[in-house]
């Protein structure tokens, strides 16, 4: 798979980019789930509209699997046993551009997951098989240290929702909006962190 140039991103292009990978890698299948890469981010962002959430978090579960394809490892790393790190990638590549409420949901969700099979007794239960394959190459639940400190981050609440709506996205057949109905979302946020240099 030929990654995405990021290397001359700007505030101008960002969401474009974005958009771009939607257009070409949207329809790739999830992670043998039955749903496709682009309609399991559409339906996260869709939760989130229904939640009336904040629109970082709105952005951050639409965003939030991005990384899969601005990394450097093979497109089926997960199938040969590798984590791929999409969730630090995914939130370098939107870091300079987006408040860090977005970000923090990109590159949390990873953690976020480990934190409820952790701390919730039926949270593992609920987990696809995709997803449960996954955990266990990403570390598996964490640790009570691991807990103890994910516990600590002041977004706690915002990030484990975001994890919930992703694990829900997986509804094979479910009607979302497109991804260009979130363009001005993403270009306001942009914008917004432009003028301000705002961090939140």
């Amino acid at each position: 798979m030929k990654l995405p140039d990021h290397t001359n991103l700007t505030p101008d292009n960002i969401v474009a980019f974005l958009g771009d990978i939607f257009d070409r890698h949207g329809a790739d299948s999830y992670l043998g789930e039955q749903v496709t890469t682009s309609e399991h981010m559409l339906q996260g962002a869709l939760l989130a509209e229904e939640a009336n959430a904040p629109d970082a978090l709105i952005a951050g579960v639409l965003l939030h699997d991005i990384g899969h394809y601005t990394y450097e490892f093979p497109h089926a790393a997960f199938e040969q046993g590798v984590d791929d790190c999409h969730d630090q990638a995914g939130a370098a590549v939107l870091a300079p551009f987006f408040p860090t409420m977005v970000t923090a949901c990109v590159g949390c969700h990873v953690a976020a997951k480990r934190y409820l099979c952790a701390t919730e007794s039926d949270y593992f239960d609920r987990l696809s098989p995709a997803s449960v394959h996954t955990l266990r190459l990403q570390g598996g639940p964490m640790s009570e240290s691991e807990t103890a400190q994910f516990a600590n981050n002041p977004e706690l609440e915002s990030l484990l929702q975001v994890r919930i709506w992703d694990e829900e996205a997986k509804v094979p057949g479910k009607k979302t909006r497109s991804f260009a109905y979130y363009v001005p979302l993403l270009k306001s946020l942009v914008d917004a962190k432009l003028r301000t240099g705002q961090s939140r």
